[in-house]
């Protein structure tokens, strides 16, 4: 008969380790193994970032479990974890971290002292007492959420800089665009430049701006809206943006490249998941996030066309 951990033997524990033996959800699987807890309990741990399966952090409650896969639960957090409106942390070690940034908030400012992740990063190493600063790798737009990597030391950071291509191995953003997709999913090819105003265009030829390449795939649609995720195979400035302005479908709430159409008051662009081969120990990890709770209200009791 399969042991079950009781609420009082996970109240005493500080990890508990939980072997999957058939498929099911992460949330399924929990509620079975963690007899006595609540659904909302477990919600809190997901949210987090207290379980990882095969030592990855998994913070969606549906994510698909196989057997064999072995499932960690962290009934502590740290004192010192950074607490912020704009910021929270996915993942840490001594050589980098990786954040789920909010819209409305810089990646890096223009000047030191202009406030963005950068900042609010470098004054929670200070408390923490790191000897250490946040350097970025590569950007999100303010208007985008999402997730970001930061080096905390610049070796680490030019390892990134230059070997970004192989080391990230999957990158990829969801969005809500305006209007019906004509297909199902494709690959969009161009050359994005910048003109004098500092607005890219693009281009089905060479037109001495960089290659961009976006694969994407409709996951639902309502009829005048569509719920996208795209895949980049670069990462041009104003990619995805631009991409989907190409289209003829922009993403709502873009005030730059949409088309007025704004129904949660912000760009609906997110970066959900960063799949890299670690730039010092070369350890392959996994981290996603969960679709915007209102990228998703935009979309209930939708049945996907």
């Amino acid at each position: 008969m399969r042991h079950q951990i009781t609420g009082r033997e996970y109240a005493a524990s500080k990890y508990i380790t939980l072997h999957v033996r058939r498929e099911m959800e992460l949330m399924d699987f929990l509620l079975e193994q963690m007899s006595g807890t609540s659904k909302n309990r477990v919600k809190d741990l997901l949210s987090g970032r207290a379980v990882t399966v095969d030592k990855q952090l998994v913070t969606r409650h549906d994510h698909p479990l196989k057997p064999g896969m072995i499932v960690m639960v962290s009934r502590h957090k740290r004192s010192s974890e950074l607490i912020h409106k704009y910021v929270r942390i996915i993942y840490e070690d001594k050589h980098l971290v990786v954040v789920e940034k909010a819209p409305g908030i810089l990646s890096m400012g223009v000047n030191p002292s202009q406030h963005s992740i950068k900042t609010v990063l470098d004054e929670y190493f200070k408390k923490r007492q790191f000897k250490c600063t946040a350097h970025v790798v590569h950007r999100l737009d303010r208007d985008t959420s999402g997730l970001m990597m930061y080096a905390k030391n610049t070796d680490v950071q030019q390892v990134l800089e230059e070997n970004w291509h192989d080391m990230v191995y999957d990158r990829r953003y969801v969005a809500v665009l305006s209007g019906t997709m004509e297909r199902e999913g494709g690959t969009i090819q161009s050359w994005l430049r910048d003109n004098k105003a500092f607005v890219t265009y693009s281009s089905p030829t060479d037109n001495g701006g960089k290659l961009a390449i976006t694969h994407y795939h409709t996951l639902q649609t309502t009829g005048n809206l569509s719920l996208v995720e795209m895949r980049l195979e670069t990462g041009r400035k104003n990619q995805i943006r631009v991409h989907m302005q190409d289209l003829g479908h922009p993403i709502v709430g873009d005030k730059k490249y949409g088309n007025g159409t704004d129904p949660i008051g912000r760009m609906a662009l997110h970066a959900y998941r960063l799949f890299f081969h670690h730039p010092v120990t070369g350890e392959t990890i996994r981290l996603e996030t969960p679709f915007p709770k209102e990228f998703m209200r935009l979309f209930q009791d939708k049945q996907p066309s």
